[in-house]
């Protein structure tokens, strides 16, 4: 009774490994054809797909997806076009399902998808400047009403290696004074920081958890879960929703009750994605962003990624009081009321009030 159990095991493995090799031999038939296809494309581009079949072998229809998403089908073997103007930027897997007889064979293939948007270089002029603690390592800056919020974290900068204390503060812009701080653990690095509803929401760096304080009293009130294990970097918000980074070029959009996700957009210019997405401010249907190492921010569509303009502040930094611990470029508040920007850097004597001149 063992001896036949193992032979009909021994059976079904064979008929199995027949039928995979022959799975795979149908599969080394039919292949998305590359001819048609390019490495890199943009939104204004449309996909032409078709199937390379170098045996010539029958095909009733082929349908087609893009990233598990279903966007035609074709009889036999026509070509199908699809436009990719209202398709999401970043990476895509493009898979065919062949049908031809009892058994749809599956092929995929890869692109990538950047914006048709050559970004504007706009220009800036300094409007004011004004102190700012020096040992604050600015993680998230935002207005609320006339007092400036401020997230810092524990960062050491370049030099003595002596790191800070992370924390929530509330800043009298025009002398860098602290009106209110509430300190963190030394175990907790505070990142990106936006005000929405009357709640400041303070990501942490690699604690995979937000904090939600009374904006009045900067009591903390919540303590809520990242949707999935990352790093927290930048964080704002449109009103309703929170945007948030994790250092790459991927920002989610974040439900501010659960912190759940609800969609995300990857950013990109026309020929590379932008990584290390840092602090962001909204302003006027726009996502203002530092981008971590960089002296310039991104001003990006939040509808696609797209990174529309650029603006490179790389002169402010001449104008900041080196010290050894003297770090990037990081921190963008916008005032309504003036119609004006605030950018500093981490550890920066200075906070500068600039005029985005736009073209």
């Amino acid at each position: 009774m063992k001896k036949h159990n193992f032979l009909i095991a021994l059976s079904l493995s064979a008929a199995f490994f027949s039928c995979e090799d022959k799975k795979k031999s149908e599969e080394n038939t039919f292949s998305i054809d590359s001819s048609q296809l390019k490495q890199v494309y943009h939104t204004n581009d449309a996909l032409k797909l078709s199937i390379s079949n170098k045996n010539n072998a029958p095909i009733d229809s082929v349908a087609y997806y893009l990233n598990d998403k279903k966007i035609g089908a074709s009889k036999e073997n026509q070509v199908l076009n699809f436009p990719l103007e209202n398709e999401k930027l970043g990476g895509m897997t493009i898979k065919a399902i062949i049908y031809q007889g009892a058994t749809p064979i599956e092929t995929t293939s890869h692109i990538e998808l950047a914006s048709s948007v050559v970004p504007k270089i706009l220009q800036y002029k300094i409007i004011n400047t004004y102190p700012h603690d020096i040992k604050a390592y600015t993680q998230g800056l935002e207005f609320l009403d006339d007092i400036l919020i401020e997230s810092t974290g524990n960062g050491a900068g370049n030099g003595t290696g002596k790191k800070g204390i992370s924390s929530i503060r509330k800043v009298d812009y025009k002398t860098g004074k602290v009106l209110k701080i509430v300190e963190l653990p030394e175990t907790v690095f505070g990142e990106g920081a936006t005000v929405l509803n009357n709640k400041i929401y303070q990501l942490t760096y690699k604690n995979n958890e937000a904090y939600v304080y009374n904006a009045e009293t900067l009591v903390r009130e919540q303590t809520i879960p990242y949707f999935a294990k990352m790093e927290g970097w930048g964080l704002t918000n449109d009103g309703t929703n929170l945007y948030m980074s994790n250092g790459s070029e991927r920002v989610y959009i974040i439900d501010p009750k659960t912190f759940k996700e609800l969609d995300y957009i990857n950013i990109y210019t026309n020929n590379v994605k932008i990584g290390a997405i840092n602090e962001m401010e909204w302003v006027d249907g726009k996502i203002y962003a530092n981008i971590y190492g960089e002296r310039a921010i991104a001003i990006i569509n939040p509808k696609n990624g797209t990174v529309e303009a650029a603006v490179d502040l790389s002169e402010l930094q001449t104008q900041v009081t080196y010290h050894p611990d003297l770090d990037v470029l990081n921190g963008i508040a916008y005032n309504p009321k003036t119609k004006t920007f605030f950018v500093t850097g981490k550890n920066w004597d200075k906070m500068f009030e600039i005029e985005i001149i736009q073209n």
